[in-house]
């Protein structure tokens, strides 16, 4: 073919395009999402794929998701697994469990010592990788991916061990978690100033999480409470979806763990959170659905009032099917 008659096939093909089922509608929104990136809008992706038909709609959905505009699910499910399994030579740690975690929900995950709650948590989180089985975040597969991509995907977990930066104050905690916003992560050759304009959205972060009076203080002189507190906030400030919080009051008196748990329960709001905890009082207060692991399998899952009296769960942790439950903190 000469080159002359390529203006023609492209012409032809653009007409060809327009006229496909939800092809100038796809354009439309791409335009929409040009605006969205401008003045932070929100997108919602199910509204682009209805907006836009067929295949047409779904690769436009797929765009808003590559752009890095905010993209909205409401209800639904947040983060499934379909018959997730963890072999570890031959041990079985994680069998055939089936997770689906409700969005705007707080979701505890319990068990006995040994039950594969943490091992759960490390597949979740993409420190492991299963040897069976799916994982899914709001329907898309994650199975395969790494730490860091589900981080931006707005995972953020906290571990069973404090792990803030004890030589950093707290304001500049919660500043590294907010730093990713600048794009300045590794440019190692600016000076610390260029982050002071993070320091009003840090002090409203510690403000969320009652720690603003101790923004000029080391970590490393904070009290263990307080530590776990400076751990949500930076926490928060990576903007997460999906909260994973590893035994957050382990360790804690009882003055600690209260605060903490009214904060966990503060923070929620918006979020959803998915929680590793021992203190069945903890769980009682502020848990909407708990799911229960003896032996890496699910036994038993729904509200503390009918799991609390699950047969299968009182042998698991008391040993008999007759005993009342307790935490492990009494």
């Amino acid at each position: 073919m000469g080159q002359g008659d390529r203006p023609g096939l492209n012409s032809r093909r653009r007409a060809y395009n327009n006229d496909r089922p939800g092809a100038g509608e796809a354009a439309r929104v791409a335009g929409d999402e040009e605006t969205a990136r401008g003045v932070g809008k929100t997108i919602h992706a199910g509204a682009v794929a209805a907006r836009c038909p067929g295949s047409a709609g779904r690769a436009r959905a797929r765009f808003v998701r590559r752009q890095g505009v905010r993209v909205s699910h409401h209800g639904g499910i947040i983060l499934e697994t379909r018959s997730l399994t963890k072999e570890f030579k031959g041990f079985v740690a994680v069998s055939d469990v089936n997770l689906r975690v409700a969005r705007g929900t707080i979701h505890a995950l319990i068990g006995p010592n040994g039950a594969g709650k943490t091992t759960c948590f490390n597949l979740l989180t993409k420190f492991l990788i299963p040897t069976r089985g799916e994982i899914l975040f709001n329907g898309q597969d994650i199975t395969l991916e790494k730490p860091a991509q589900i981080a931006r995907r707005g995972i953020i977990r906290s571990f069973q061990i404090s792990a803030t930066f004890p030589h950093l104050t707290v304001l500049e905690n919660v500043r590294i978690g907010l730093q990713r916003r600048l794009g300045t992560s590794f440019h190692f050759w600016k000076s610390e100033r260029t982050l002071d304009v993070l320091n009003d959205k840090a002090l409203a972060l510690l403000d969320v999480v009652g720690l603003r009076e101790f923004a000029g203080y080391l970590t490393v002189e904070l009290p263990y409470g307080r530590k776990r507190a400076l751990e949500i906030a930076t926490t928060l400030a990576m903007e997460p979806e999906l909260m994973l919080l590893d035994e957050p009051t382990q360790g804690m008196g009882h003055e600690d763990v209260e605060r903490v748990t009214q904060l966990i329960k503060k923070v929620s709001a918006n979020r959803t959170v998915l929680m590793v905890e021992h203190n069945m009082k903890v769980v009682e207060s502020i848990a909407d659905t708990i799911t229960v692991l003896s032996r890496g399998q699910v036994i038993a899952e729904g509200p503390y009032a009918d799991v609390s009296r699950n047969p299968q769960v009182l042998e698991a942790y008391m040993g008999s099917p007759e005993a009342e439950l307790q935490g492990a903190h009494g």
